[in-house]
């Protein structure tokens, strides 16, 4: 075979391949730590995981929800279609093999376990919780900064107003956000789980959740910046609101990544079948 002498190549032509060695390795790396985590989870629940459907997924974890909205004020109906939405009612890799049922990234003072799968870069990095539990309390903490603080202003019963809030803070980028989270709710009846409070009680919440939002406050880009993790080969979402392929996407993914059904991103792109290519830029807002 015959070798080739770096020393000739140009500057440009050396830095692909430096980066294209580099990107493999990577990739490498967090496929070995994915199986190590995967093969954790399948030793912990014997290789048989509860399969959840919408209805069993709220029996599930309804109670979590309540304590969660008793303590801070987030509606349990908001919770419970934040989860649905986001892990496919429990049923995704992410909540499957990492406990992570609302998508929250690792950030540097995490010190647990990481994920990496496609979310906004290539190979992004995740949290892995013990169990769903401590994901559905992380998912409380990471609301509990100053972008959402207007939000526990609102009724702890109130979804329809922290439907549309957590749109306008900025939680996710697609318009039908809060339309996603109302007909879920609405679909679901998960407002029975919502409970409504006295003007003390909502007062004595308002001012102990408002204590812990001003202590993160000094600590935010810390505690809620996700940390970056080498992208190479990802393409970022442009400020028009496009999106490219790349490697190892599929619509579904990409839709879900974007808070879209499959129907929505097709319509979007005046798509009529599954397939698309690597380098497509797609219309994802």
């Amino acid at each position: 075979m015959r070798q080739i002498n770096l020393s000739t190549l140009k500057p440009f032509v050396l830095l692909t391949i430096v980066a294209l060695a580099l990107s493999s390795c990577s990739t490498r790396k967090y496929a070995k730590n994915n199986k190590q985590i995967e093969k954790a989870a399948n030793k912990a629940n014997n290789s048989t995981y509860k399969s959840y459907n919408t209805l069993s997924y709220i029996d599930e974890f309804k109670a979590v929800a309540i304590e969660e909205m008793n303590a801070y004020g987030i509606p349990a109906s908001i919770t419970l279609a934040q989860g649905i939405l986001e892990s496919g009612s429990g049923n995704s890799d992410l909540a499957k093999y990492a406990n992570n049922h609302f998508g929250i990234k690792c950030t540097s003072d995490w010190k647990g376990k990481n994920y990496f799968r496609d979310d906004d870069q290539k190979n992004d990095c995740f949290r892995v919780y013990k169990d769903a539990r401590e994901s559905f309390k992380d998912h409380s903490e990471f609301l509990k900064r100053k972008r959402y603080s207007f939000l526990f202003q609102l009724d702890k019963n109130d979804y329809k107003s922290w439907a549309q809030g957590l749109k306008t803070a900025g939680y996710a980028t697609n318009p039908k956000y809060p339309d996603l989270l109302i007909n879920t709710i609405e679909k679901y009846q998960l407002y029975q789980y919502d409970q409504p409070e006295s003007e003390k009680q909502k007062i004595a919440r308002e001012d102990r959740v408002f204590t812990e939002i001003n202590e993160n406050i000094p600590q935010e880009k810390k505690k809620f910046t996700p940390v970056e993790t080498p992208p190479l080969g990802a393409k970022p979402i442009l400020a028009d609101g496009t999106y490219t392929v790349i490697k190892g996407d599929t619509l579904y993914n990409i839709a879900k990544r974007f808070n879209l059904s499959v129907d929505e991103l097709k319509m979007l792109n005046s798509i009529t079948n599954d397939a698309i290519k690597l380098g497509q830029v797609l219309k994802v807002k």
